[in-house]
């Protein structure tokens, strides 16, 4: 017999559905023709063992018995999968083949391994394990990944990388959310205090944003603009560069902070001849931005519809599950394999259906185009999220409409030109003093035709022209050639605080971490790699945080809550900041790839739990009340029972699970 484990129902159907009949459903499997069989998990079967599973003195919440590190790790299995667990069970043992089909990522390699490897399959058994990654559920390309299989002993390392972060997770929430929440207690507080090495770091950005904001002095600066004239009447406007004699009246970002020396300035100018000593004309282009991973996709829909990071990934799985409309959601990659570029006529038409506002897109998209979104070498386990070929009419809900229309518009941006533009530059001597004019000329607006006017006001990651321009379009002139300055404009600007995060700024700044770390040889190697969390794992860890109190929304803006403060406040600053997360994730990327060692890992963490623990202070903690409470069921809780809340304050849990509506597949990663 052949047995394909699936990581959830959904893709066992799709599975089965391509597989010989005839077909026959039973509990908790399919049975097809050919001798083979489908099953599946339901998400994670098994879960991190309580502490209490170590040794009864950790059943009690205690200071004196932490921190708590296993010797010998225990899983065990969820409630809810006990009978599936047992299904799976019979069918290992009949089968004579295992194909793993978990989801292509790491989380999704490791929730099928550790069945496998609890379920104790023979050492032969194992090494014939093949994997099956698919991320697209419409029956051709099913086929194609079956046909298209891999030896699953490729993937160890992957597997072993998520392995590490489960049990770091654990190690790392369950010892410093009991210490901290009984050192807390204390101080009055009578709540759990849930540390984790990636909610914990987000939590710390937005207190220090807060703390920006709150204790930001605005204060004036001055710029001044040359109003010019050439000999054939045609008008523009050239900004000072201030000198290095300015400096004495200039702050350290070069803003001149001294109104008279900028009114001396626009005096000196008025009435002047102008010079042109540099004019620079210089083509260039924007290639279109690469088809949607879940954090772009996240951040875009953040942008135009206001829509958090929650909502955009239940109704992108729904998308993918449900309706097959997408390929798989919680993709890390923004690149395609050269081989899916013979399939965009069949999913340019299936977007015709599914969103009849592209139609006009799809009609001048040029299908022979193949730009930078094709690159194997890119991609690895998953591709970039675009839309599939299915062409059957569905219906979808207002939010499944809006993300889908944006995965597609994305992916038909592939097919339209660059965006062509030339920029000009002029450098003009003015009574001594140097004055810059800049302008960006559209030629063909490419594939940002496609922008909507109603997008047209959103920064993109590649934007049109700097915000210094001043100028829509500038004359043509050569250096030397002699201009008149009519006036001297002065104007007042004043420093702006920084902006309150958003869903789509949060979500930016933990895809791009490594500007908020201070270790810069670790700001370098995280240029390169994922990021805060993990695609499956951020928008849940943004809702826990919510949900646990510590975070609130005011319209659109994200800020702390008393108790979110406080409980950055008790930590050792080094927990606080992205540096020590963002050095795991370096290291658990290194470890997917052969270039780290699991027990270095965890070894480091464990010899470094002590001193952390004795780091904590909770005075910042008295006064403060619970964050928990009017938090729902869930958050009152905790309030009743603060010496023995249940494992959510680990990172890998069911409980986390059930609080999140999109990880009710996998764990938090927190």
């Amino acid at each position: 017999m052949k047995l394909y484990i699936a990581e959830k129902p959904s893709l066992a159907r799709a599975i089965a559905a391509v597989l010989p009949g005839p077909q026959k459903k039973a509990d908790g499997m399919i049975q097809c023709g050919g001798d083979q069989v489908v099953s599946w998990c339901i998400g994670h079967l098994l879960e991190q063992a309580e502490p209490d599973a170590y040794g009864d003195q950790y059943k009690k919440w205690r200071l004196d018995t932490l921190p708590i590190v296993p010797e010998q790790w225990q899983l065990k299995p969820r409630a809810s999968a006990r009978g599936q667990l047992a299904i799976l069970r019979k069918l290992v043992k009949q089968a004579d083949d295992i194909v793993h089909a978990g989801d292509p990522d790491r989380e999704g390699q490791l929730l099928v391994d550790e069945v496998i490897d609890y379920l104790k399959v023979p050492k032969a058994k194992r090494a014939r394990i093949q994997r099956c990654l698919i991320s697209d559920l419409n029956p051709a390309a099913i086929r194609k990944a079956l046909n298209k299989m891999r030896p699953n002993t490729e993937f160890i390392p992957l597997s072993v990388s998520a392995l590490a972060r489960s049990r770091a997770d654990w190690l790392f929430g369950m010892n410093m959310t009991r210490a901290l929440t009984l050192k807390g207690q204390q101080m009055g507080y009578q709540g759990v205090l849930s540390v984790g090495r990636v909610q914990t770091p987000i939590l710390g950005l937005v207190v220090q944003r807060d703390h920006d904001i709150e204790a930001f002095q605005s204060k004036p600066y001055y710029e001044v603009d040359a109003h010019l004239l050439t000999a054939a009447q045609a008008r523009f406007k050239a900004r000072w560069q201030p000198s290095e004699a300015c400096a004495p009246w200039q702050d350290e970002e070069g803003r001149v902070l001294h109104r008279p020396l900028a009114e001396n300035v626009a005096q000196r100018i008025t009435g002047q001849n102008a010079t042109v000593t540099q004019a620079t004309r210089k083509p260039g282009q924007q290639p279109p931005p690469l088809p949607y991973n879940l954090s772009s996709l996240q951040i875009d829909a953040a942008k135009r519809y206001g829509l958090s990071a929650q909502a955009v990934l239940d109704a992108a799985q729904t998308l993918y599950e449900r309706h097959q409309l997408i390929t798989y959601p919680r993709s890390d990659c923004r690149y395609l394999p050269r081989e899916h570029w013979s399939e965009a006529g069949g999913i340019s038409q299936a977007i015709q259906t599914h969103e009849p506002e592209l139609a006009s897109a799809v009609q001048g998209a040029d299908l022979s185009l193949k730009g930078r979104a094709w690159n194997d070498k890119q991609v690895q386990a998953h591709h970039a999220i675009i839309p599939t070929a299915r062409a059957a009419r569905v219906t979808l809900n207002r939010v499944e409409q809006q993300v889908y229309a944006l995965i597609a518009r994305q992916y038909l941006m592939q097919f339209y030109p660059p965006f062509s533009y030339t920029d000009t530059q002029l450098t003009l001597d003015i009574a001594g003093g140097t004055f810059v004019a800049r302008a960006r000329e559209t030629r063909d607006l490419g594939w940002k035709q496609l922008i909507s006017s109603s997008t047209k006001g959103e920064r993109n990651e590649q934007d049109d022209a700097s915000e210094a321009d001043t100028n829509a379009s500038l004359p043509p002139l050569n250096p030397g050639d002699t201009l008149w300055c009519e006036r001297g404009e002065v104007l007042d600007k004043a420093t702006q605080p920084p902006k309150a995060f958003t869903d789509a700024t949060l979500l930016a700044a933990m895809t791009g971490i490594a500007r908020f770390v201070q270790d810069q040889a670790l700001r370098k190697i995280l240029r390169d790699t994922d990021g805060l969390g993990t695609e499956a794992t951020r928008a849940g860890i943004l809702e826990l945080l919510f949900t646990r109190g510590f975070l609130s929304r005011q319209g659109k803006l994200i800020h702390a809550t008393p108790a979110g403060k406080a409980l950055i406040a008790a930590l050792p600053e080094a927990l606080a900041r992205p540096d020590m997360t963002a050095h795991w994730e370096s290291h658990l990327d290194a470890m997917s790839r052969r270039e780290y060692g699991y027990q270095a890992f965890m070894t480091q963490l464990s010899t470094a739990l002590p001193d952390l623990i004795a780091q904590l202070n909770p005075a910042p903690l008295q006064g403060i009340p619970s964050a928990s409470k009017g938090k729902g069921k869930r958050g009152s809780k905790k309030t009743r029972r603060p010496t023995k809340p249940r494992q959510s304050t680990g990172s890998q849990n069911s409980r986390s699970q059930q609080a999140t509506r999109a990880q009710r597949r996998r764990p938090e990663a927190n």
